[in-house]
């Protein structure tokens, strides 16, 4: 029995070896280039954030999964480039989140607030958007973060 259990527990570590070997940046996230972006709400207040930038495909598919932390001030903004309908996801997301979908001009165009970590069921922006930032889930309703709102960065100035 004590074989058995020795042998169970060298499989459970070699599988987890494989793991991080196979996934190195599963539970930390990539290191991912940080910028300064501020949210201008309809009565001229402006809130600052410092977000990670997603803008290539690997980068947006991972996201904040696996993430058990965010700063308040901190966010991910997803840049697509091209100006299209996007769907996002909480796959192996375990932070609640705000998703705020923004069209070319900076303009907030739709906000998915509180999604529901780890669902599979696709947050879809509406109609075409450049970006999605995705901040704490709570913020926009603390921040009186609405539509019509404008994110300043310099995805949306080009």
């Amino acid at each position: 029995m004590a074989r058995l259990r020795k042998l169970k527990s060298l499989l459970a570590l070699l599988a987890v070896g494989v793991l991080v070997v196979a996934f190195p940046q599963a539970g930390r996230g990539a290191e991912l280039s940080k910028s300064p972006l501020s949210i201008r709400t309809a009565d001229g207040i402006e809130h600052r954030f410092t977000v990670e930038l997603a803008s290539t495909g690997p980068e947006r598919e991972q996201g904040l999964m696996f993430r058990t932390a965010l700063a308040p001030d901190a966010g991910m903004l997803f840049d697509f480039k091209d100006v299209e309908p996007v769907v996002m996801w909480m796959k192996d997301t375990p932070l609640p989140l705000d998703m705020l979908f923004i069209a070319r001009d900076g303009r907030i165009t739709r906000i998915a607030e509180r999604t529901v970590p780890f669902s599979l069921t696709m947050i879809s922006s509406g109609g075409p958007v450049l970006g999605v930032l995705e901040l704490n889930g709570g913020t926009a309703a603390r921040l009186k973060i609405k539509l019509g709102d404008r994110v300043i960065h310099p995805i949306f100035e080009r």
